[in-house]
């Protein structure tokens, strides 16, 4: 299993409604965050409900964890659900949605 191959299907994966939402945004994949290296994904960007990135603008960014994210979760099954659920968690920012309502949908 490649992590990036994981990554590249839990996009590949996405409800048609939300890949087509999808404008601006590069998803990338990084070994860990310097700021907070137990960090599995981070969005940075302006939220599409607060008006999102400028078209032909410097596009939102998701960048998801690998280190992390392969040091907690040994199982393959269960890694590859935490990286599907990081990625919806940090597109959910992405589309305004604050932590709670992400924990209510069950991507926290």
């Amino acid at each position: 299993m490649r992590f990036e191959d994981v990554v590249r299907a839990a996009l590949d994966e996405l409800p048609p409604a939300i890949a087509a939402g999808l404008e601006n945004v590069a998803v990338v994949i990084e070994e860990e965050n310097v700021d907070d290296p137990d960090l599995y994904g981070l969005f940075e960007g302006i939220p599409l409900t607060e008006g999102g990135p400028a078209a032909g603008g410097l596009p939102s960014r998701v960048a998801i964890y690998r280190r992390p994210l392969e040091e907690d979760f040994s199982d393959e099954t269960v890694l590859r659900e935490e990286i599907r659920v990081t990625v919806m968690h940090e597109l959910g920012h992405y589309f305004g949605l604050d932590e709670d309502r992400l924990a209510e949908l069950g991507y926290e």
